[in-house]
């Protein structure tokens, strides 16, 4: 049942994220191209800046936990049930993603939304394993 929801549901959850990553949330077009590309460290900076702590938690968690439903993947097309290649297929699209948030100046291609993003995924295939090893024993 989980399953069928799931197919059902991920399509118009993928293009509700998409709105959000170059529409939503306050977003406007840059006047110049803007990238940032020193991992961690920037989020370190983001942190401990005057930013207030409930923009942190919406920031750095959401972009861990919207996209875990892509560690769920698997139920949708069978070669993404192992990590690897769900991994290098995510984080190809997320890079792609990211370029062109860059290349129409819609946001800022960031490393660290990538690698959140990924952890996020790697999240939702470990939770997919324990729903799948709960529901199958």
């Amino acid at each position: 049942m989980l399953k069928k929801i799931y197919k059902i549901i991920i399509v118009p959850y993928t293009l509700f994220l998409l709105y959000l990553m170059f529409l939503g949330m306050g977003r406007f077009q840059y006047d110049e191209n803007l990238i940032t590309v020193e991992p961690v460290f920037s989020t370190i900076k983001f942190i401990q800046g005057p930013t207030k702590t409930i923009d942190i938690v919406r920031i750095v968690l959401g972009n861990i936990m919207m996209f875990i439903p892509f560690g769920f993947l698997g139920w949708v097309i069978p070669e993404l049930r192992k990590l690897k290649p769900l991994l290098f297929g995510f984080i190809s699209c997320i890079v792609i993603v990211e370029a062109l948030q860059y290349f129409t100046r819609m946001g800022i291609f960031e490393v660290d939304d990538i690698i959140l993003n990924t952890f996020g995924v790697y999240l939702g295939w470990k939770i997919c394993g324990l729903i799948e090893k709960r529901f199958n024993d």
